[in-house]
């Protein structure tokens, strides 16, 4: 087996568990939050896409492949739709503006990373 290769399955096989990692640690993050001024700013669902981030760019920079980065995405993505989609009074994620910003940041993360990732694959080879 050629090294991409053994570098694509092993990111892959890190992956699904770094998206439940970030995707449970981002969920319990994402609700913090501080007034400034009068104003309640969620920094915890900022924190949890940045923790995203960087899963997803140590996944890529260790298994040398995109595709890891993808997978994390999506699963991080299905995780915590998992997590939202639960009955009335059990769900971890609300529709406010906190659970919005990790919610649907997650897609913009992952294609961000995605984007970075290959720059920088094609800038080292």
């Amino acid at each position: 087996m050629n090294k991409r290769v053994a570098g694509t399955a092993r990111g892959l096989a890190a992956a699904v568990p770094a998206a439940l990692f970030a995707a449970l640690a981002g969920t319990a993050l994402h609700r913090q939050s501080v007034v400034i001024a009068g104003v309640d700013v969620p920094w915890g669902a900022a924190a949890a896409l940045v923790l995203l981030a960087a899963v997803q760019l140590w996944l890529a920079a260790w298994s040398r492949s995109l595709l890891p980065t993808a997978v994390a995405g999506i699963g991080c993505y299905a995780a915590v739709g998992a997590l939202a989609a639960a009955g009335p009074g059990k769900q971890l994620i609300l529709g406010d503006p906190a659970g919005n910003i990790w919610v649907y940041g997650i897609a913009g993360v992952t294609i961000a990373m995605l984007i970075v990732a290959a720059w920088l694959r094609r800038r080292s080879a």
